[in-house]
C-alpha cells in the first residue's frame, strides 16, 4: 500500500473534504467570486430567520474585526499547503517537525482513535467521559463543519481564534525550517497536526484525545503512542488509496496500534478483525472487542435520544441517556466507555465500574454537531455528514427509527469522488423526493451529473435539480410544508460534511 503514491490525510467520518479553505478565503477577497460561494452569506440571510438560535460548540467567526483579520491570514497560509486530498505515505517532515518543537505529543498520554466511520461522534464522547472525571482534555478532530477552530479543543470547547493564531504564529518559524529542508512543504493536515499537539502540551492536558486524519499507519497524527488505540468501525472508503476490501483498510488503520497498548475494537468486518487482531498480537497490546469484552445491552427510543444499557469492560451502566440518534451512536457509546475504562485501567484483571452518575452526566452532555442535528422545527430539517454507503445506511436506519417522518425530503449534495450511487441506494427507501445540488468546493460532483445518477436510482418523477444550495434547501422545505404544519414531513440534508456544514451557516447555525 505504502508504494502508491497517495494524496494527504484526513476524515471525521473518514471523509477528505476541506480543500475549500483556499477557494472560500480566495471568494471574500476577489470582486469576481463563486457565486457558489457568495450565496452561502447571501442565502444564510434569507433562511436564518426561519432557525434556531446558533450553537456554542462550532464557533461563529471572531467579533473583534482584528482577530478575524489574523485568523483570515493564518486560514489563507494555510490554504496554500498541500490540501487534504493529497497524501505522501511518508512520517519525515512531520517527525522533523515534532523534534525540533520538542516531542510535545510525549508530554501526555493519549487515546488515537481510527476507523471508518463514527470517529468524531466517539471522540466526543470520550472527551465529555474523560472531563466529567475531572481531566482537563484536548481533542483533535476532522474535518471541521463550519470553522477551522473546531478541529482543536480544549477542556471540551474548541479552541479560542486568538489561541489559535497564538498557536500557528508560535510554531510557524520551525515550521518554515523544515519546509526548508525537506522536498516537499508540510502539508496543511501536518501543520495543524503540530499546532494542535503544541497546544495540549502548553495548556497543559492531561490526556489528547486524536482522531486520525486518513488510515493511520502514514498519517500524520501517528507519531503520538497511544496508550489506548481504538477502531471505529471498518467499512469501504477512500479504496483509491487505502485499499479495496476491508482487510486491506483495516492493515493501514493498524498502523495506530503501539506496543503494550489497548486495543478497543468495534464490530468489524470478518476479515478487518483478523488484521487488526494479528497486529494486536504483534505488538503484545490487550484487545477489548465489541460484542464480547463490551457492548450495547439495551437500548430505547427516547424523546432528544436513546436510553442505553451499556455493558463496559467492569460491569453494567443501566438508564444512560444518550442526546443522539440512532444504533450507531449506541455503539459508538459503548466503544467510548471502553476506552476511558481502560485507560483507566479497567478490565479483566481490575473490575470495577466507573461512576455511574458522572457516565450519566457525561453522555448526556454530548454532542455532535451535523450527526442527526436537528437545526429547525416545522418542518424539521435534520443534518446527518454521511457521505458514503455505510454511513448512510445507519443514517436512514436512524432516521426512520427517531422521527418517523409521514414523509421526508432529501437534499443531497457530494463529493465527486465517493460511491455516490451506493450513497443515493441507501437514501432511497426512505426519501419520497430528493433535491440534488452541489457546495462550493471544486471537489464537489456538479449537479447535473449527481442529477444523473439521481434519477437511474430514483425515476425522474422523484428527483429535483438546485445547483445553487439556499435553492435546493428553500425548494425541499417547500416540498415539506406542502404536506401541512402537521402532517408530520421533514427535510434531512447530506451527502457531504461540506453541504452539512454550509447548509447549517444558511440555517443560522453560526
Amino acid at each position: 500500500m505504502s508504494e502508491r503514491p497517495l494524496n494527504d490525510d484526513n476524515g471525521d467520518t473518514g471523509t477528505g473534504e476541506d480543500d475549500r479553505f483556499a477557494e472560500i478565503v480566495d471568494a471574500e477577497t476577489d470582486p469576481d467570486r463563486d457565486p457558489d460561494l457568495a450565496v452561502i452569506e447571501a442565502g444564510s440571510r434569507t433562511l436564518r430567520a426561519q432557525s434556531g438560535p446558533p450553537q456554542s460548540d462550532v464557533p461563529a467567526r471572531p467579533a473583534d474585526p482584528e482577530v478575524d483579520r489574523a485568523l483570515r491570514e493564518v486560514e489563507t497560509e494555510l490554504a496554500g499547503r498541500w490540501g487534504e486530498t493529497k497524501l505522501d505515505p511518508s512520517l519525515v517532515r512531520i517527525e522533523a517537525l515534532m523534534d525540533i518543537l520538542g516531542q510535545p505529543q510525549r508530554a501526555y498520554p493519549a487515546i488515537h482513535i481510527t476507523g471508518t466511520n463514527g470517529k468524531t461522534s466517539t471522540a466526543r464522547m470520550i472527551e465529555a467521559l474523560l472531563g466529567a472525571f475531572d481531566l482537563r482534555t484536548g481533542r483533535y478532530t476532522s474535518p471541521h463543519v463550519q470553522s477551522v477552530t473546531e478541529r482543536i479543543s480544549l477542556d471540551g470547547a474548541p479552541i479560542a481564534a486568538e489561541r489559535f493564531i497564538e498557536t500557528y504564529r508560535d510554531i510557524q518559524p520551525y515550521v518554515e525550517m523544515v519546509d526548508d529542508r525537506e522536498e516537499h512543504r508540510l502539508s496543511f493536515f501536518e501543520v495543524l497536526t503540530a499546532m494542535a499537539y503544541a497546544a495540549f502540551a502548553d495548556a497543559p492536558v492531561d490526556v489528547a484525545v486524536v482522531e486520525v486524519g486518513m488510515g493511520g499507519t502514514w498519517d500524520a497524527t501517528n507519531v503520538l503512542d497511544g496508550t489506548v488505540a481504538v477502531v471505529t468501525p471498518i467499512s469501504l472508503d477512500h479504496t483509491d488509496r487505502l485499499g479495496t476490501t476491508t482487510g486491506e483498510i483495516a492493515e493501514e488503520k493498524a498502523g495506530i496500534v503501539k506496543p503494550d497498548a489497548t486495543v478497543v475494537l468495534a464490530q468489524q468486518p470478518v476479515d478487518a478483525a483478523q488484521v487488526l487482531l494479528k497486529r494486536a498480537v504483534e505488538k503484545d497490546a490487550t484487545v477489548a472487542r465489541e460484542g464480547m469484552e463490551f457492548g450495547v445491552v439495551s437500548r430505547e427510543v427516547a424523546v432528544g435520544g436513546q436510553l442505553l444499557t451499556l455493558r463496559g469492560l467492569g460491569g453494567e451502566y443501566p438508564d444512560v441517556f444518550l442526546p443522539l440518534y440512532g444504533a450507531h451512536q449506541a455503539h459508538n457509546a459503548a466503544v467510548a466507555l471502553a476506552a476511558v475504562e481502560a485507560f483507566f485501567g479497567i478490565g479483566s484483571q481490575h473490575a470495577r465500574t466507573l461512576d455511574l452518575d458522572t457516565v450519566r452526566r457525561a453522555f448526556a452532555a454530548v454532542t455532535s454537531p451535523g450527526r442527526l442535528e436537528v437545526v429547525r422545527r416545522s418542518p424539521t430539517v435534520v443534518l446527518d455528514a454521511a457521505h458514503n454507503p455505510a454511513g448512510a445506511a445507519a443514517a436512514a436506519e436512524a432516521v426512520t427509527e427517531a422521527f418517523g417522518f409521514s414523509r421526508l425530503i432529501g437534499v443531497v449534495g457530494a463529493s465527486g469522488d465517493k460511491d455516490v450511487r451506493g450513497l443515493l441506494e441507501a437514501f432511497e427507501p426512505i426519501f419520497a423526493e430528493v433535491v440534488v445540488t452541489k457546495n462550493s468546493t471544486h471537489r464537489a460532483m456538479d449537479a447535473d451529473a449527481l442529477a444523473g445518477i439521481a434519477v437511474e436510482v430514483f425515476g425522474a418523477d422523484r428527483v429535483q435539480v438546485e445547483p445553487r444550495l439556499d435553492d435546493a434547501l428553500e425548494a425541499a422545505i417547500t416540498l415539506a410544508e406542502e404536506e401541512g404544519e402537521f402532517a408530520g414531513a421533514g427535510v434531512l440534508v447530506t451527502g457531504s460534511v461540506i453541504t452539512v456544514g454550509e447548509a447549517r451557516l444558511l440555517l443560522g447555525r453560526d
